[in-house]
């Protein structure tokens, strides 16, 4: 605890359970609220990009008395060094999920590990026939032995043949694009580590070179990011629609409650099915059971898969331990605040960090490993036992606020909702609904939380302004959570906040398919963690694939209102190489060079047609949003009446 009473900044958010929490706080625990109170004013230097810790002569930092770095290395260098060093950063942490679910498959294969199947071999079957394999004849463990062959030269070779992830599932002309432009990437770690030998000092100052090296990682990447998505489906099942509930009502004073934050499903999956094997132990020490709730992207994993409900995303990730009523957070990797330690040091709740490479000092730790996945799960739920027994009655205070949610659409559960309009063509669904300007395009609401803005509101901000505007939006990470704990991704939401358009969309599309589905359609669709951006990345290229054409002319932009993290950069600048519009709430820091902020605001644009769109005011993010749709369709409807008119096939493919 903190020997001062400080008092916190409640205005920090709009999650009436997060403010709840804070305000009975009255800044007695120190939280990140706080922090950022503290950090002010933040270094200028660092924020618009213009500082260098690169080599041990500095940190150099331009000014107008120092105007390049002691090597000689202009504002231009030090800016684009330092963005492309971010999306490497995002790539690595991508990649790193994705090689752990690559090695617990070989270790599955080879019968080290027991614990894990294949859950979804139908998948195993599309994504082998996805990536060019023969299918016809072979078993299921055959398959999959080969799938991961070709996963592990993606990830690791070093010729420059393409990835076979990429040429899988981008269109013909981004693949021509990206070979034109010397930017396919060889695999994933080679180009990462490539990124950071061009980085290194005294090697690249070229701006537009290092700018389209990063655009290089940034597709590394977005292959190790669908990799990973798609062997998790294999592993542990494509999700399909579930409903659940989100925000802080969703702790059960009554249960054993476990908190799994981070962004890998490989423990997580174990914890959720332990704690159903588990009940009798619970009520051993006095619980009726055992309840798993969600944080941040292992939420997202276990609510898409599992109907785990979510608690809460990023920023407000340690507010939970001081409802006094966790017993134990379970942390892996990526977005894990170290300060959750300090929170929890004021309550009976365990920390446990579960990997080797990702601890936080004085926490337990249960060292995760896939020969073992059940028993340390147990372990896990043990040490969560143990603390329930020391709880406080008296200090359990919890917000009593939740809301449904309908989550776990896959691009395989979108296009089976489809399917019950047009079984033949289900993507014809969306594209007609465009030509016919019931909607405006679609919107993928990606990224996470940033205290530069207020926390949740530029979410909530987009959501319900591209609601109104008639915008078909699906989310990932932290935004997806946004929604979900405001009561934004549910059947309510669209009666309260879509346009007459998008209403009449979803409605159509519950009337397909009722008694198919448990519940109606949400508002937003909940495609999974910020890995699953791939997810939506293939309903692009679906529609442009469907008007025949290629991916910047699609009517189809993405938006971070709250972006924070290096994997946010990494996301949003793939987004950009693969032809799509991007918003982002938070200014990134570049505005050091006005070449590199030229760069890639125009020059990325015309070379791939994808381009950035910086605007931190919620409202006018929507206004931007819509005309680039805007822009899109209509050229769009334009060129198709061409088409008509002149009778002309190809007149699509050519602008």
């Amino acid at each position: 605890m903190s020997k001062e009473k400080k008092k916190v900044d409640n205005k920090r958010t709009v999650d009436p359970a997060a403010l709840e929490v804070l305000e009975r706080n009255d800044g007695q625990i120190e939280t990140a609220y706080d922090r950022y109170v503290q950090m002010q004013p933040q270094c200028n230097f660092g924020r618009t990009g213009v500082c260098c810790r690169i080599c041990l002569q500095g940190p150099c930092r331009i000014t107008k008395k120092a105007s390049k770095g002691i090597c000689g290395a202009h504002a231009y260098t030090i800016v684009a060094r330092n963005l492309i060093r971010a999306i490497n950063g995002g790539a690595g942490a991508h990649a790193d999920h994705g090689r752990h679910i690559i090695y617990t498959l070989i270790e599955m294969l080879e019968g080290r590990t027991l614990d894990y199947n294949i859950e979804d071999p139908a998948k195993l079957r599309r994504v082998a026939q996805n990536i060019g394999l023969t299918v016809e004849g072979k078993e299921e463990r055959e398959l999959l032995k080969e799938v991961l062959e070709v996963a592990m030269s993606d990830f690791t070779k070093i010729s420059d043949e393409p990835c076979r992830w990429l040429e899988a599932t981008v269109t013909e002309g981004r693949m021509k694009k990206f070979t034109d432009c010397n930017i396919q990437p060889r695999s994933v770690h080679t180009t990462i580590s490539e990124t950071m030998g061009q980085t290194h000092m005294g090697v690249d100052a070229d701006p537009v070179n290092l700018i389209f090296q990063g655009l290089k990682t940034a597709l590394a990447d977005y292959i190790g990011m669908h990799i990973a998505t798609d062997l998790s489906d294999i592993l542990f099942g494509t999700p399909k629609p579930v409903t659940s509930e989100a925000n802080f009502g969703v702790i059960d004073p009554e249960m054993v409650n476990i908190v799994l934050h981070g962004h890998n499903p490989l423990l997580s999956e174990m914890v959720v099915r332990a704690a159903r094997e588990m009940k009798a132990e619970a009520e051993a020490v006095g619980a009726k059971g055992i309840k798993c709730m969600g944080v941040c992207c292992t939420g997202n994993e276990v609510l898409m898969r599992q109907g785990v409900p979510l608690l809460t995303n990023f920023l407000s990730q340690e507010l939970p331990i001081m409802t006094g009523a966790i017993d134990a957070m379970v942390v892996d990797v990526q977005c894990i605040m170290p300060g959750i330690r300090a929170v929890a040091e004021c309550y009976h709740t365990r920390i446990i960090t579960t990997l080797s490479h990702s601890k936080i000092p004085g926490s337990y730790h249960v060292e995760f490993t896939e020969d073992q996945a059940m028993e340390k799960a147990r372990e896990i739920i043990n040490l969560a036992l143990e603390a329930y027994k020391e709880r406080i009655p008296d200090r359990i205070d919890i917000p009593q606020m939740k809301h449904k949610v309908t989550a776990g659409f896959s691009t395989e559960a979108v296009l089976d909702i489809f399917a019950a309009v047009n079984p033949d063509n289900p993507i014809k669904v969306l594209t007609d609904a465009i030509d016919a300007g019931q909607l405006r395009g679609v919107v993928l609401l990606a990224g996470c939380n940033n205290l530069r803005v207020l926390h949740d509101q530029s979410h909530a901000t987009v959501i319900k302004g591209l609601a109104a505007n008639n915008v078909f939006m699906v989310a990932t990470g932290c935004v997806a959570g946004t929604a979900a704990k405001l009561g934004l991704m549910n059947d309510e939401a669209v009666e309260k906040y879509a346009g007459e358009g998008l209403k009449a969309f979803i409605h159509k599309l519950d009337e397909a398919n009722a008694g198919k589905l448990n519940d109606k359609l949400p508002l937003v669709f909940h495609m999974g963690s910020c890995v699953d951006n791939s997810r939506a990345y293939d309903l692009n290229t679906l529609m442009a694939n469907e008007w025949g054409i290629d991916t910047p002319k699609v009517p189809y932009a993405a938006s971070a209102p709250e972006a924070m993290s290096e994997k946010a950069v990494s996301i949003g600048s793939w987004c950009v190489t693969l032809g799509m519009p991007t918003h982002v709430g938070v200014t990134p820091e570049i505005t050091g060079s006005a070449l590199v902020d030229g760069v890639v605001l125009q020059i990325a644009h015309d070379v791939y047609g994808g381009y950035f769109i910086w605007e931190e005011d919620p409202e006018k993010s929507v206004d931007v949003i819509l005309a680039a749709l805007d822009e899109r369709t209509w050229k769009l409807r334009v060129h198709r009446q061409a088409q008509e008119r002149y009778e002309t096939a190809t007149i699509s493919a050519g602008w």
